[in-house]
């Protein structure tokens, strides 16, 4: 990552934490399906990063950029719409670097991730559950009219150094750590960040590697943090084009696979992780179908310690 130049005022030590993002653990996925013949399930563990989530590169690339730019500094915070984990983030470096932070957050975020935001001190806006990330998104954009200048307005929405961060960062790391052995990319499409920057490097270091988005197969959905693109404020930096393939998951095949990794596998994610799974077992088990080897990465976007009171954990499991 490029170095900072931190604005008077903001504490210094707080850059040791953006030096700490990325280089997560690449984890073998075994014994998801007996279908998966020749084929090997990676995923990337993204809670090894400092705030527990793929979120902080897409925030770290963000706010070292704005620190850079002398865009931030101890009278004027950072503003931006997130469903957490973003959220997450940027409170933990505000609160490290000394900068305010003011999140527009919908309400039905489960209640582990507003303890979090709390405890590291962020000004939350709770915006209206019914109207999801997009309703956020309008309550921020509100707020940069009504006070010019107060803020900074992050937008990871149209921020280039959203995707910029895995271009630079997760791509690079999956390709050495799979040795170049890479055959397919699997992630869910939120701020589509992480699929758009990992996939256009990706392509660059070998064109052959198929990359497929998935995204809830409704608007109504249970994928935290994930968009319905068809029904959704599209991210503008958000390229339709640039997927060989687009999975529509079922919320109650994340669900069941968050369960099955935890109960059978010892491996507790978060929903939209397992909806990542779910979605690179599909694809593994059409490969091996076709008597092809294949190597396929995914993005364990968190663990589950910010969903476990979300219901489904106590519902039995069923085949």
């Amino acid at each position: 990552m490029a170095s900072t130049t931190l604005a008077a005022g903001l504490n210094v030590l707080g850059t040791t934490l953006l030096e700490r993002v990325g280089n997560t653990p690449l984890v073998r996925l075994e014994g998801l399906s007996p279908r998966l013949e020749g084929v090997q399930l990676l995923g990337k563990a993204e809670w090894a990063n400092p705030g527990g989530s793929v979120k902080d590169r897409a925030a770290s690339f963000i706010v070292a950029d704005a620190l850079e730019k002398g865009q931030i500094s101890t009278t004027r915070g950072l503003l931006d719409a997130t469903s957490g984990n973003t959220g997450i983030a940027y409170s933990m470096l505000g609160a490290a670097m000394g900068f305010p932070v003011t999140l527009c957050v919908p309400s039905n975020v489960s209640p582990e991730r507003k303890r979090i935001l709390s405890a590291y001190g962020a000004n939350v806006i709770w915006t209206n559950p019914a109207d999801g990330s997009d309703g956020a998104i309008r309550a921020a954009r509100g707020l940069v009219l009504e006070n010019p200048g107060q803020y900074f307005y992050a937008d990871q929405y149209s921020n280039e150094n959203n995707w910029k961060a895995h271009y630079n960062t997760t791509a690079n790391e999956i390709w050495e750590q799979t040795d170049g052995r890479v055959t397919h990319f699997v992630a869910g499409l939120g701020t589509s960040g992480t699929f758009i920057g990992t996939t256009r490097r990706l392509r660059e270091l070998n064109p052959k590697i198929q990359c497929i988005s998935m995204q809830p197969d409704s608007p109504f959905n249970g994928l935290e943090g994930l968009k319905h693109m068809a029904t959704a404020i599209v991210p503008k930096i958000y390229d339709s084009g640039l997927a060989d393939e687009n999975i529509e998951m079922p919320t109650e095949t994340a669900y069941k696979m968050a369960k099955f990794l935890g109960r059978k596998l010892g491996i507790l994610m978060g929903v939209s992780a397992a909806a990542n799974v779910a979605a690179a077992v599909e694809i593994g088990e059409r490969e091996s179908a076709k008597g092809r080897e294949a190597v396929v990465v995914t993005i364990l976007c968190d663990s589950a310690d910010k969903y476990l009171s979300e219901r489904f954990w106590q519902e039995e499991q069923t085949a």
